[in-house]
């Protein structure tokens, strides 16, 4: 007999599918001998197939609902049809977002099983409010029957061999739709000339939209180590892995360095509700203020230290 067919949902971003580990690995500690595929979006590929939780890995687009032929595709992926997709069992909803939700009222067939917030799914998911995103996910495996497991972080690895010496990364971008939830350029720097003078070495981490931030934090401190838009996901875990500790806003880098273990501090804005999206880590805290620029460079030195000496 062919292995049952189990799909996840979750579409991004870096942070929530950080987030999400656990989740995959309840999913398949509950189902050990299934095909499970996850359905995700095209810059999270390459992480996803590397994870050891998932059989395959499918894209979601996410074209508009007003795109026929990515509509078409998906009703086909969800149904089966010319190749594509079909027989599924069930259906775990970690994105429970209005696209996942939509799918389940206008692809999904009645007969698979869906595990998600929908008052009609098979596994009705209940409030959630205040309930960090981590749990939540692991939550919605074990609706489905499936065991709490804690995700493995040895098929990461530490890739690349030649990173900086006592680093602490530094992450000073997040969403630019988020300008609220950076903590000014100039802090940062003034926490890497403490991190520097405490025998550290400062390096900067991110994309490539956090040029800016970056260039502010090298004119004032030209000792750091500039990463920002040179590492892919890969690599960026590589860098996190290898460093004494990471400093960032509420993005999804920082929320990487914390899973993995390395001693994490997350710098929040009264945008950002810790009960949900605290990061989780063996050693992870967070600082968070009603004006995000009122927190100074001395206080998150302070609390970096203290996660240090754990």
């Amino acid at each position: 007999m062919s292995a049952e067919k189990i799909m996840v949902i979750k579409h991004g971003a870096l942070g929530d599918i950080v987030q999400g580990l656990d989740g995959f690995a309840s999913v398949r500690g509950g189902h050990p001998d299934a095909e499970i595929t996850l359905l995700t979006t095209s810059v999270f590929r390459g992480l996803a197939e590397a994870m050891p939780f998932f059989d395959a890995v499918a894209i979601d687009r996410r074209a508009s609902f007003w795109n026929i032929a990515e509509a078409m595709r998906m009703y086909q992926f969800f149904h089966g049809g010319n190749g594509e997709g079909g027989g599924w069992k069930r259906i775990y909803d970690f994105q429970s977002s209005r696209r996942s939700i939509r799918y389940f009222n206008q692809f999904i067939p009645k007969s698979v099983e869906f595990v998600g917030i929908p008052a009609r799914a098979s596994h009705v998911l209940g409030d959630m409010t205040g309930v960090n995103n981590r749990d939540r996910m692991v939550m919605t495996a074990a609706l489905g029957g499936c065991p709490p497991v804690a995700a493995d972080m040895d098929w990461l690895g530490a890739i690349g061999d030649d990173w900086p010496q006592h680093a602490a990364v530094l992450v000073p971008g997040c969403s630019p739709a988020k300008p609220e939830k950076r903590w000014p350029a100039e802090h940062f720097a003034a926490l890497a000339l403490l991190l520097h003078d405490a025998g550290m070495t400062p390096v900067l981490a991110g994309t490539a939209i956090d040029g800016d931030a970056a260039s502010v934090i090298k004119t004032l401190v030209p000792s750091c180590v500039d990463y920002i838009g040179k590492t892919n996901l890969m690599e960026l875990a590589g860098l996190m892995a290898s460093a004494e500790l990471v400093v960032g806003n509420d993005t999804g880098p920082t929320f990487l360095g914390a899973r993995i273990g390395t001693p994490t501090v997350m710098i929040m804005s009264k945008h950002t509700d810790p009960s949900m999206s605290a990061p989780v880590g063996a050693s992870a805290d967070w600082l968070r203020g009603d004006d995000i620029t009122a927190i100074t460079p001395e206080e998150v030195m302070a609390l970096a230290v203290s996660r240090l000496k754990r």
